[in-house]
């Protein structure tokens, strides 16, 4: 991946902005990053961050309703915005002659989004009909990444459920509104990013042009999620109505993604040997020589890697069975693990694996709108977006011994085992 020739500089009000010329193609990305996710809202209002995502739509100082989705789809172009544990983005990919559109949006919507009480009533339902959809009426509905934290963490930033309880969202008020606006919604909070067909002097004149009148206000102090590691194994059952399968999730506490990142990366790189395609180790035993499992998968981050701060989950997952016993799956797991941890994996075995993982980070960069998230969270998050470019060359740098330094960490003495049953299924 060709370091790309970025600028970055920081507004009067605060603002981080990073520009990544491109002039391959006559797209542009347009990303905002706010330093605030899941685990930043507080007690009693579950949810809030994804709601707020929801209502940064639902217009601005200068635009109506919906106003925001026309201005973009009539350029021809695409947008959206998620909520991660530790950031909320949104974004626009357009013809590089709507460039200045997009950051009009963008700017017009971190000065004064609408918050009304119509509008909040009304994305109150979208989101709890979001809900209904991809977690209570959906087998498996919110596995792992609502079920599993409340098992592995104590604490109710890292274990509450981001999605929301449906009374805290329903309790929702307008001050709760305007507080989490003043609060996290600051331009010192934010990171924008523009990448594409542009050129650096025209690109920076507009951003100080549409951005640079952004009221400066009191960035928050961010806390710290740290918590301890599970001193001990802890279990935890969930009853689910639609699943068809018993289904398993194993979380372990992972190295500090932002100031241990090589043994962040040996870890992406050992769930890839356990479970990554045919070959791979717990798809060969326990799919395919032993039949414990009909699927087993793992992956570092519950939402994928470097979206949160520390603490960050390696977890695996399984369905299997419901004549197979939980401790066979666990314990052909550990077994598995405890091999690696003694026997660094062969040269050529962790050669496919790096060489998958360097063709897919370069695959995902191809890609404007990936390319300009990536640079904005690694530059809110990290601190230096130019280290998503470095990620190719670090990731195939991972030894065997690192590898195999990774597995040791993942003790059975300090995990989380969720067991998820079918209605009336449980052991």
């Amino acid at each position: 991946m060709a370091a790309p020739d970025l600028h970055t500089f920081t507004l009067p009000n605060g603002l981080r902005v990073v520009l990544a010329p491109d002039t391959t193609s006559p797209v542009v990305g347009v990303s905002v990053h706010y330093d605030v996710g899941f685990r930043s809202e507080p007690e009693g209002r579950t949810g809030f961050a994804h709601l707020f995502e929801h209502l940064m739509f639902q217009g601005s100082e200068s635009l109506e309703k919906l106003a925001h989705f026309r201005h973009v789809q009539s350029s021809g172009g695409t947008f959206n915005g998620s909520t991660h544990p530790d950031y909320t983005d949104y974004f626009e990919v357009l013809p590089s002659a709507a460039l200045e559109r997009a950051l009009f949006l963008e700017a017009d919507r971190m000065r004064a989004p609408k918050l009304t009480q119509e509008n909040l009533r009304n994305q109150i339902d979208v989101v709890k009909e979001e809900i209904r959809l991809n977690v209570l009426n959906r087998p498996y509905g919110g596995f792992p990444w609502i079920l599993l934290p409340p098992v592995l963490y104590k604490t109710f930033p890292n274990a509450h459920n981001g999605y929301g309880d449906f009374t805290d969202l329903e309790q929702a008020s307008l001050d709760d509104c305007a507080a989490f606006f003043d609060t996290y919604y600051a331009p010192g909070n934010a990171v924008l990013t523009v990448a594409g067909d542009f050129t650096v002097e025209q690109a920076r004149d507009l951003v100080e042009r549409h951005f640079g009148d952004v009221p400066a206000r009191e960035t928050a102090q961010r806390p710290s999620f740290a918590e301890p590691p599970p001193q001990g194994e802890v279990r935890g059952e969930h009853q689910d109505p639609h699943a068809p399968l018993p289904a398993l999730a194993v979380g372990y506490r992972m190295p500090d993604p932002i100031n241990d990142l090589d043994a962040y990366l040996a870890h992406l790189v050992l769930a890839s040997v356990l479970t990554e395609g045919d070959g791979s180790r717990l798809q060969q035993r326990m799919v395919h020589k032993e039949a414990l499992v009909t699927d087993i998968n793992a992956g570092a981050g519950l939402f994928g890697p470097f979206e949160a701060r520390d603490p960050d989950t390696f977890s695996i997952t399984a369905m299997y069975s419901p004549e197979v016993k939980v401790d066979r799956v666990l314990g052909a797991l550990d077994e598995e693990l405890e091999l690696l941890a003694g026997t660094a994996p062969s040269e050529q075995e962790l050669a496919k694996v790096t060489a998958r993982w360097v063709s897919s980070l370069h695959k995902e960069h191809d890609r404007i709108v990936s390319r300009t998230l990536g640079l904005g969270s690694f530059q809110l998050l990290y601190g230096d977006a130019g280290l998503v470019h470095q990620l190719p060359d670090r990731i195939a740098a991972v030894t065997p011994q690192d590898v195999s330094a990774a597995a040791k960490l993942l003790r059975p003495d300090s995990r989380a085992v969720l067991q998820v049953f079918p209605a009336g299924g449980a052991e």
